[in-house]
């Protein structure tokens, strides 16, 4: 059975604020057996309380984040200058995935740049099965942008043919996609998946004031602005039909994130979203 964790960038300002291993314990008393890391720093520190509630909590490192290259954007562990750290963080915490939360931005603007991109992404994963670590590219929206009818999703797919994919189904929603024929197509090649609903807020009163205001751009805005990140179950993603497709198609990790909270507080979101969840049966 695939487990069920939380992508850690939820809570990084917790972590930052009271530790990485109370914020664990905490994830792990809401039902959580497993995290990714994200947006947190992966130092000795924290290498050790992974290690730590991996035997005492039952936590498991589901993936590690990495870039390939360090730049002024990817400043955490990135694959040309940490590549011996990042390996041996995953053989302290039995961690066998590692994950690109994004192609960088100069990658998207062109074919020529994705393919390069791609095939920087098939180096790194080449030299990465060597050691035992599957490398995957998470999706967002702009994935599903097209050079000569050809998505960016399928670009690095067809240059990149060694690497595994993290399908986030509410990036895939927003991208115009259905999650589950996703899953289904990647079969095989997702062992990661977030889950992560798909709102439509409500209309404000004050959005109507820019209209009446005649601010036309504001109001625009605001009206596009209404798809909202959501805890599991609180959107309108099938979830019911996306786990087991998940599942079925290797998902070894189904973890939660949710981008923003609205003003709700984390943990009631990390406890809304685990209890939809487990009401479906996993």
């Amino acid at each position: 059975m695939a487990s069920v964790g939380v992508q850690m960038m939820m809570v990084r300002e917790q972590v930052a604020a009271d530790g990485l291993l109370p914020v664990l314990e905490r994830i792990a008393a809401l039902g959580y057996t497993s995290v990714e890391m994200s947006q947190i720093p992966v130092d000795e520190a924290n290498v050790t309380a992974l290690a730590t509630a991996r035997t005492d909590l039952g936590i498991s490192t589901a993936a590690l984040s990495v870039a390939l290259q360090k730049s002024i954007v990817a400043t955490a562990d990135a694959l040309d200058t940490d590549f011996d750290k990042v390996v041996d963080d995953c053989r302290r915490l039995d961690c066998t995935y590692l994950r690109i939360g994004m192609m960088p931005f100069t990658a998207m603007v062109s074919r020529a740049a994705v393919e390069e991109f791609a095939r920087q992404c098939e180096d790194a994963s080449q030299r990465l099965l060597g050691e035992g670590i599957q490398l995957a590219y998470h999706n967002h929206h702009v994935d599903y942008s097209r050079f000569d009818g050809e998505t960016l999703f399928d670009i690095v797919r067809r240059v990149a043919p060694s690497l595994h994919f993290e399908i986030d189904v509410h990036w895939v929603q927003r991208g115009g996609k259905n999650p589950v024929d996703v899953l289904r197509d990647y079969a095989g090649q997702v062992e990661l998946v977030h889950l992560k609903d798909y709102r439509i807020g409500a209309l404000q009163a004050s959005t109507l004031d820019l209209l009446a205001a005649g601010d036309r751009a504001g109001f625009s805005r605001e009206f596009a602005g209404l798809v909202q990140f959501a805890e599991v179950g609180a959107g309108t993603l099938d979830f019911a039909g996306i786990i087991p497709t998940a599942i079925a198609s290797g998902a070894q990790h189904l973890l939660v994130e949710q981008d923003e909270l609205y003003g709700r507080d984390v943990y009631d979101c990390l406890a809304d979203s685990i209890a939809h969840v487990r009401s479906l049966g996993y």
